[in-house]
């Protein structure tokens, strides 16, 4: 056996190991031993609608008493990425904009917008702390 052939099947059986991992895995998760941990206690929560503006801004809505607590001004890249994100969710649903969005920070560090009309969750915190804290501001500014 040459190099090249060598190396290719090398590469072969570690795709292959790889391919056999994923479906164990996934195996694993669908047979329902893998336990969902418990969320930890609530810090602070607020309860928020998200409208686009005429100025191409987003305006960000305290729903409890119709407030405008913030305005995302241009691109804001993570929060008008997330926003899309859960609006293309709700329109594959057919599910109307007009519901609000819980944001919840917990005592473990956990930042997470809930679509409270898909409960479509997104822990905020997997993307880093700098583009949490473009949501965290919202709790902050609301109270």
């Amino acid at each position: 056996m040459n190099t090249i052939q060598m190396q290719n099947y090398i590469a072969l059986i570690i795709v292959s190991l790889l391919a056999v991992v994923i479906l164990l895995v996934g195996s694993f998760v669908r047979s329902g031993k893998l336990e969902h941990q418990a969320d930890a206690s609530i810090v602070a929560k607020k309860t928020l609608h998200f409208r686009d503006l005429p100025s191409g801004a987003v305006g960000v809505i305290s729903a409890d008493n119709g407030q405008m607590i913030a305005q995302v001004e241009g691109q804001a890249g993570f929060i008008r990425g997330i926003l899309r994100a859960m609006a293309r969710d709700r329109r594959m649903r057919q599910i109307s904009s007009d519901d609000a969005f819980e944001l919840v920070s917990r005592s473990d560090g956990r930042l997470t917008l809930i679509d409270l009309a898909t409960n479509h969750r997104i822990d905020l915190e997997s993307f880093g702390k700098d583009n949490a804290a473009e949501f965290a501001a919202f709790l902050t500014i609301a109270r």
